[in-house]
């Protein structure tokens, strides 16, 4: 190939792609597993007990936030009018049984449309479940919101690491160490 470059008049008109490889149902449920696995044990790890003088929970307080407990949307709610301007935590998830996982958490300033048009994760989820439909298993990805979140970007951002970091949601890049990338580019 290396010669071929002395004469672009022979140089071929394609590329040589390397294969893309593709996870195996078994390495697949295995990675589901361990990250199901950390998930069950951030649901069920408490928060710090309460001294006096917080009476009221923090509603910011990351063990005050389920994302399993929010309304699921279907991926496509792009299509429908927007519903106006709100600062919001969002969760994609996955909820087919026996697993549901939580696989991304992210913040917006915008509204959740502006946001999720052309975000990278939207591509993870495609590929994510075209694996599922290739060994013909359940998967039912949805998105939940979270109108709870600070207006000031530094505290949300905050809060959305901590999220991250609780649940170890695997297509956040922060997690990409624990998990890999297996739906990533």
């Amino acid at each position: 190939m290396k010669q071929l470059e002395l004469f672009p008049e022979f140089q071929p008109n394609y590329s040589v792609k390397s294969p893309q490889l593709t996870m195996t149902v078994d390495a697949l449920h295995s990675w589901k597993q361990r990250i199901f696995e950390h998930q069950q044990s951030a649901t069920s790890s408490q928060p710090q007990q309460q001294t006096l003088f917080e009476l009221a929970p923090n509603p910011c307080d990351p063990h005050n936030i389920d994302p399993f407990a929010l309304e699921l949307h279907n991926l496509s709610f792009c299509d429908k009018p927007d519903w106006g301007d709100r600062t919001c935590l969002y969760f994609v998830i996955d909820v087919a049984k026996p697993t549901p996982l939580l696989l991304y958490v992210g913040e917006t300033h915008r509204t959740p449309k502006q946001r999720w048009v052309n975000h990278y994760c939207y591509g993870y989820v495609g590929s994510y479940i075209e694996l599922h439909r290739r060994y013909s298993l359940d998967a039912a990805a949805g998105i939940a919101f979270w109108y709870g979140a600070p207006s000031n970007r530094k505290q949300r951002l905050q809060l959305e690491s901590e999220l991250i970091y609780k649940w170890r949601s695997p297509f956040n890049k922060e997690c990409w160490q624990w998990w890999g990338q297996p739906f990533g580019k």
